[in-house]
C-alpha cells in the first residue's frame, strides 16, 4: 500500500507539473546605440543596466532582441551571463559582427541550443544582401532549443523587418512563413520581431492567417496592452498600433500577453522636498522620465 501511495503521488505530481510547464518569451526593439540619442538623455549608457533589469526582474527565458549592435550585444551577453544567459545571431551586414543583430537571447541553465543560424530577408537569403525594395539589409536568426528537464524541443525565429520597402515586407513574411517550414519542419515554433507593421496590416495577416502561426495577442485569455509597441522615446504618446509581435505554433497556448511600459528617472535636481500628509522621512525631488528604448517590449506566457 505504501509503494502503491508514493507511486500515486509521483504520478500526481508529475502530471501537474507536465500541465504547467511554462515559459516567458520577449521582443524586444532595444534601438540602437547612436550618438543622437546620448545627446538627448537616451544614450546607451543609460539604457542598457535598466534593460539588463527588465529581463531578469521578468525573467524572461527567450528572448528576440532587434536592433543590437556588436557593442550592444557584447554588454548585454557580458552582464547577463552572470544570470545563465547566453546569445546566437550575427550582424545584418558582411562581416558577422557588422550592423545591427536580431540576436536572440536565452536561459542556459534552462535550455540547450542544439542548432542554430541567420537568414538574409531577401532573394539570396543565404548571403547577405538586400532584398526587394528594402532600404537596408535585413536578417533574421533562428535557434532550435531543448529544455533540460523535459526534453521539449523548440525552434525560436527573431527578425526585423524593412522600415521602407512596402513589398520586402510582404515577400520577408512569406520567405519567413517558408524558412520555418523548411527549417523546423512542423515543431514546435515562436516566432519575435519587430515588423515594422500593425496587427491591421496585409504582412500580419499573411503569417497570423497562415497553417503554421498565430498572433499571442489574439490568443491570450489575459492582456496588459494599455498602449502600442511603440513610444518614440515620449511617455506622454499613446498609439494602438502594435509592431511587435510574438507568433507561435499551436503546440503552445499563450496565457498572457502584456507590452511592458516600464520607465526610469535621471537628472535629479533641486532640493528634495517633505510631500504633504507623509511622513517626515519621505522626500521627493524633480527628475526626468525616461524610457528603455524607442519600443516597448512585448511579453508573453507560453503553455506547452
Amino acid at each position: 500500500m505504501k509503494k502503491l501511495n508514493l507511486l500515486l503521488a509521483f504520478f500526481i505530481v508529475f502530471g501537474a507539473a507536465a500541465q504547467n510547464r511554462e515559459m516567458k518569451v520577449a521582443s524586444f526593439n532595444v534601438r540602437n546605440d547612436n550618438s543622437s540619442d546620448a545627446t538627448a538623455g537616451n544614450g546607451w549608457g543609460n539604457r542598457m543596466p535598466v534593460i539588463v533589469n527588465m529581463i531578469l526582474f521578468h525573467d524572461f527565458d527567450i528572448v528576440g532582441t532587434q536592433e543590437c549592435k556588436v557593442n550592444q550585444v557584447v554588454d548585454l551577453r557580458n552582464t547577463l551571463s552572470a544570470y545563465n544567459y547566453d546569445v546566437i545571431g550575427r550582424g545584418r551586414g558582411t562581416s558577422p559582427t557588422d550592423d545591427e543583430f536580431s540576436a536572440i537571447f536565452y536561459k542556459t541553465d534552462r535550455y540547450i541550443l542544439l542548432n542554430h543560424g541567420d537568414f538574409w530577408l531577401s532573394q539570396t537569403p543565404n548571403v547577405p544582401s538586400i532584398g526587394w525594395d528594402a532600404a537596408m539589409n535585413r536578417i533574421c536568426t533562428w535557434g532550435y532549443f531543448e529544455e533540460k528537464t523535459t526534453g521539449f524541443k523548440f525552434y525560436a525565429f527573431n527578425l526585423h523587418n524593412d522600415h521602407i520597402g512596402v513589398t520586402a515586407r510582404l515577400e520577408s513574411a512569406k520567405l519567413v512563413l517558408q524558412k520555418i517550414r523548411d527549417i523546423s519542419a512542423g515543431a514546435p515554433t515562436m516566432l519575435t520581431g519587430d515588423f515594422n507593421v500593425d496587427q491591421n496590416s496585409e504582412v500580419h495577416a499573411i503569417i497570423n492567417s497562415s497553417d503554421i502561426l498565430e498572433d499571442c495577442y489574439n490568443l491570450s485569455p489575459i492582456k496588459l496592452a494599455t498602449n502600442g509597441s511603440i513610444n518614440l522615446f515620449e511617455l506622454n504618446i499613446v498609439t494602438v498600433q502594435r509592431i511587435d509581435h510574438i507568433f507561435v505554433t499551436v503546440d503552445f497556448t499563450p496565457v498572457r500577453y502584456g507590452i511592458l511600459t516600464d520607465n526610469y528617472w535621471t537628472d535629479a535636481n533641486g532640493t528634495p522636498s517633505h510631500p504633504e500628509n507623509f511622513p517626515a522621512e519621505v522626500t521627493v525631488q524633480q527628475a526626468t522620465p525616461r524610457l528603455p528604448s524607442d519600443h516597448y517590449p512585448v511579453v508573453v506566457g507560453l503553455r506547452y
